[in-house]
């Protein structure tokens, strides 16, 4: 989590101050619980409210000593409240209030992550319509294939980051829940009551079972998730690369005034920014095996998950957070170039209307053996340079027996090839 690939309101999630606020209010939500379970005193519930607070120095300070971050936590609180502190921390343990808060923090997380989504998929939406007609070549393989259009491109990515969207969703109401169970989980010490009650009051639900930690499988698809999300933005970002060469050229970032793409070549322009979401989304990705190994903890628990998830916590929501509005603001500026795109699509002078003839030829009577081998033909004659496909199959004898010129032209129709993109568009954005 470096400043250079972060944004304030995410990291400000993963500061002391707010790791800190949260778990004063887990302490004073359960106190506020006990007090009306008559097990503390409601004065003593007010008094930590009216007085309760922390100083993260000081934290640190005792911790120094301690050893124990919870416990420098309750003490710098104590020294703010005076005697009804004894009061604070009644029946719990610390995995109560650090679990309890990682599940906020995570799910404050995935709220300014559904947010940047939804900015990522107005883009995509936005400019899938304005380039719904914009025809260029489609390629599998990296090699030309058929027609298709850049709004269709688009679409598809933006059909992808709806389902990313709904995945994140889900993975928060997964992650975000509530353990205020005591020591192994089993409520000896403290009334199931008070973790309703705190779960309510913080938005989150009831762990059904903690061993005295939540699941770790929680986590692990939470994660997961986020490196979906993170492979969808490198999906996208690898396409505008490819689109970027020289070769191509048929998009590419915006290049602003005063940039400079090569300290030594001044007529370079790099897809800088795209290469870099591609770095970014490893990073997110490099999450997930440690994820994945902590949901194998010793007994009702060990910590050594605890290191992992100070790290991958907000090194992978600030990352992924960085790339999503940067992917955004991206796409908010692509340059397309359709003349280009058309220019490529011609580059193999009729080649792309293969599938086409071949289903003619078939329709009209021909085996799809023969067909497929008579056009196979002429099509590895234009690759050679010898003439263009159309008029090679013009002069093929044995393709003429089947199909007029008439009928090749009209096979050569670009309009045959996009004329169901309203249908697609219907499914993706009126759905």
């Amino acid at each position: 989590m470096i400043p250079r690939y972060s944004r304030p309101e995410m990291t400000r999630i993963w500061e002391p101050e707010n790791k800190f606020q949260i778990w004063f209010e887990i302490e004073a939500h359960a106190c506020d619980a006990m007090a009306e379970l008559g097990v503390i005193p409601k004065e003593a519930a007010k008094t930590i409210w009216e007085k309760g607070g922390f100083d993260v120095d000081r934290i640190d300070e005792i911790e120094r000593e301690t050893k124990h971050d919870v416990i420098a936590f309750l003490t710098s609180v104590a020294e703010h409240v005076g005697p009804e502190a004894r009061f604070l921390h009644q029946g719990m343990t610390s995995s109560d209030v650090l679990d309890t808060c990682l599940a906020v923090q995570l799910a404050q997380a995935s709220d300014i992550l559904l947010a940047d989504l939804d900015k990522v998929l107005d883009v995509l939406k936005r400019r899938a319509y304005e380039h719904k007609d914009t025809v260029c070549i489609g390629r599998s393989h990296g090699i030309h294939a058929e027609p298709t259009t850049f709004g269709l491109k688009l679409a598809g990515h933006y059909a992808e980051f709806a389902r990313n969207r709904k995945r994140l969703e889900e993975a928060r109401a997964e992650v975000a829940t509530c353990a205020i169970s005591g020591a192994v989980g089993t409520f000896a010490n403290i009334d199931p009551r008070v973790e309703e009650y705190v779960a309510e009051k913080l938005g989150l639900t009831v762990e059904p079972v903690s061993t005295q930690v939540i699941p770790r499988d929680r986590h692990a698809a939470f994660f997961a998730t986020l490196a979906v999300i993170a492979s969808s933005v490198e999906r996208l970002a690898v396409e505008i690369r490819h689109l970027q060469r020289t070769e191509v050229r048929e998009a590419e970032e915006f290049f602003s005034e005063g940039q400079k793409g090569s300290s030594a070549m001044p007529h370079k322009r790099n897809p800088v920014l795209t290469e870099n979401l591609t770095g970014l989304a490893r990073v997110v990705r490099s999450a997930v095996v440690p994820a994945m190994e902590n949901v194998a903890l010793w007994h009702e628990r060990d910590i050594s998950h605890s290191s992992v998830e100070r790290m991958i916590g907000p090194d992978a929501t600030v990352t992924l957070d960085f790339a999503l509005m940067r992917l955004a603001g991206l796409m908010d500026k692509l340059l397309v170039y359709p003349d280009a795109m058309m220019m490529n699509l011609e580059r193999l002078q009729g080649l792309v209307h293969s599938q086409r003839v071949l289903l003619g030829l078939t329709q009209r009577g021909m085996s799809r053996e023969d067909a497929y081998q008579a056009v196979q033909r002429n099509a590895m004659d234009v690759w050679k340079g010898n003439a263009a496909f159309l008029n090679l199959l013009k002069s093929d004898r044995k393709i003429g027996e089947y199909l007029s010129n008439d009928d090749l032209e009209e096979l050569f129709d670009l309009g045959y090839h996009t004329k169901q993109v309203d249908t697609i568009f219907a499914r993706v954005f009126e759905n």
